[in-house]
C-alpha cells in the first residue's frame, strides 16, 4: 500500500521522459492522455488497500502515514535517464512485479482466511496486468522499429537492475527498511528473486529476443547477455539461500505494525 501510495512520484518520473511526457498538465498528446489514466487507475489502487488497513485495525496507520509522507520526498531514481526506451522498458518489468506481488498476497490472504483482502488484491492484480500488457506493447513496437536501440536499452536497464519503486521509504526509525521490507517479502513468498528471474524470462519470451533478428554486433552481445541472465539470478539466489541457511534467523520490530517482531 505505501508503493501504491507513492503515486506522485510515478507520474513525476513518466513525465521526466523525452517525447512521450505531458507538457502543459492537460495536454491532449496521446502519451498525457495515457499517463494520467493510468495514474487515475493507481490512484485508486492506494486508495482501496488505505481503507482497508484503516478499518482493519491491523497496523500504525500514523507510521504508515509518516512512511509515505517520507517517501514522497525522497522520490525515487530508476535510472531511466529521460530516455523513454529505458523508461518503458522498466514500467514494462515494474507492471508484471507488481501483478505478482499482489497476486501472490491475495493467495496467501485467502489461506489466511482473509477473503476480503484476497479480493482486493486480486483486483487490483488484474489491473496491473492490464497495466503490463500496454506498457509491453510499446517496448514490443521499439524492437519492430528500432531492434538494436531497443535491445540496448534492455540490457542497459537489466545490468543496473530494476529497481523498487519505494527503495527509498523511511520510517524515521529504521535506517534499513525496505532491506527488511524485501527480505520479508522474500520469506513470506511475496516478491521473490525466482520472481524476478520468471518475470524477465517471461518478457524475454513475450518479445521473441531469443530470435530478435537485424541486430548490429552490439546489439547482439545485448540480447546474449539478457536472454542468459535469468539462469545466472537463480544461481545466485541458490547460492545466497544456502549462505542463509547457516546463518542464525533473526528478527526485526516493524513499526508499521506497532513494533511486533517479525522474522527475517
Amino acid at each position: 500500500m505505501i508503493t501504491e501510495e507513492a503515486l506522485p512520484t510515478y507520474q513525476t518520473m513518466i513525465n521526466t521522459l523525452d517525447g512521450v511526457r505531458d507538457e502543459t498538465g492537460a495536454s491532449l498528446s496521446p502519451w498525457a492522455v495515457w499517463t494520467r489514466a493510468w495514474t487515475a487507475e493507481e490512484n485508486r489502487h492506494g486508495d482501496l488497500l488505505r481503507t482497508y488497513l484503516y478499518l482493519s485495525g491491523r497496523v500504525d496507520m500514523l507510521m504508515i502515514e509518516r512512511t509515505i509522507q517520507y517517501l514522497l520526498g525522497a522520490g525515487m531514481d530508476p535510472r531511466t535517464e529521460n530516455n523513454p526506451y529505458l523508461g518503458f522498458v522498466y514500467t514494462s518489468f515494474q507492471e508484471r512485479a507488481t501483478f505478482v506481488s499482489h497476486g501472490n498476497t491475495a493467495r496467501l490472504a485467502k489461506e489466511g482466511g482473509d477473503p476480503v483482502l484476497a479480493r482486493i488484491c486480486g483486483t487490483i492484480a488484474a489491473d496491473e496486468k492490464r497495466h503490463e500488457l500496454a506498457y509491453s506493447k510499446i517496448v514490443e513496437k521499439l524492437l519492430q522499429v528500432d531492434p538494436t536501440g531497443a535491445m540496448l536499452a534492455i540490457s542497459d536497464m537489466m545490468k543496473k537492475k530494476i529497481t523498487m519503486p519505494a527503495h527509498l521509504m523511511s520510517d524515521g526509525k529504521d535506517p534499513r527498511l525496505f532491506e527488511h521490507f524485501s527480505a520479508v517479502a522474500q520469506r513470506m513468498g511475496v516478491y521473490t528473486a525466482d520472481d524476478y528471474a520468471d518475470i524477465l524470462e517471461a518478457l524475454i519470451q513475450r518479445w521473441g529476443l531469443e530470435k530478435l533478428e537485424g541486430l548490429t554486433g552490439e546489439g547482439r552481445r545485448a540480447q546474449d547477455f539478457v536472454c542468459g541472465l535469468a539462469p545466472r539470478i537463480r544461481k545466485l539466489q541458490e547460492r545466497a539461500d544456502e549462505r542463509a541457511k547457516k546463518k542464525e534467523t533473526q528478527g526485526v520490530k516493524l513499526s508499521w505494525i506497532f513494533n511486533r517482531e517479525v522474522m527475517l
